[in-house]
């Protein structure tokens, strides 16, 4: 899942350039279709100044207060310059619908420690955490926030299915095995993190572009935020996640 070209993404789209007419991209492996009801906290993040579905979705987010959606910074980092271009929207299982409830954005704030590193070709976000600010509170559940725990996770985004997709219109799940930290070192030597990043998924299933920002559960508390990876479900990578909980 590469990081920089999301950036340069959104970072066209909010200076009005066109999108590149190839953006290779992937997403939940090996997952089914899900109902966006059942998890009401979760936040599709979009900009329609490029993006042709309903709500411009790119990343994914959760509700960790009324007013305040926890994403990944690397999502937003250049919407720090126009936090209006962008929105959120919940309750939509299909992007390209009219369904859920659509917010403005009016602010964006990253972890402090942010910061990209390539190494070995590889973009890696460190403190890969964002709060976007709502323009109205919501009255829906938050999501609680844990410690990572347990031997298998929660994953959920929009992105498409299998290689070559851009986009899924729909919202899907995958169930991920949890990486020891030991592990997740022994596979991204020099880049992994402890402190702040934790692994999960395999070859059968994993998160990539386009999921990013969006959760990775525990017994349905939030542990992890989709970050990066090298490629998707590919054997001896696994997904990386920004570590919860965090306070910046």
């Amino acid at each position: 899942m590469s990081i920089t070209r999301r950036i340069a993404v959104l970072a066209a789209a909010l200076i009005g350039c066109a999108m590149p007419a190839t953006l290779p991209a992937n997403a939940v492996v090996g997952g089914t279709e899900a109902r966006a009801g059942d998890y009401p906290w979760l936040a599709a993040i979009g900009t329609t100044l490029i993006f042709p579905r309903a709500s411009g979705q790119f990343c994914g987010g959760a509700l960790i207060a009324p007013d305040q959606v926890l994403t990944a910074a690397h999502c937003v980092e250049i919407a720090q310059l126009l936090p209006q271009a962008l929105t959120v929207t919940f309750d939509r299982s299909d992007q390209t619908s009219r369904d859920g409830t659509t917010v403005n954005v009016t602010g964006v704030r990253l972890h402090p420690d942010f910061r990209i590193e390539t190494v070995d070709g590889v973009d890696v976000p460190h403190h890969d955490l964002a709060i976007l600010t709502l323009a109205q509170p919501q009255n829906r559940p938050t999501v609680p926030i844990a410690a990572p725990f347990g031997e298998s996770a929660t994953v959920l985004g929009w992105g498409g299915a299998s290689d070559g997709d851009l986009f899924n219109t729909v919202l899907r799940r995958a169930t991920v095995p949890m990486v020891s930290d030991t592990d997740c070192a022994a596979a991204y030597p020099g880049s992994f993190d402890a402190t702040e990043m934790v692994c999960a998924g395999s070859t059968e299933a994993d998160t990539g572009e386009f999921d990013s920002g969006g959760p990775l559960l525990v017994d349905g508390m939030l542990v992890g935020i989709t970050s990066w990876a090298r490629g998707t479900a590919l054997a001896g990578y696994p997904g990386v996640y920004a570590r919860l909980p965090a306070s910046f």
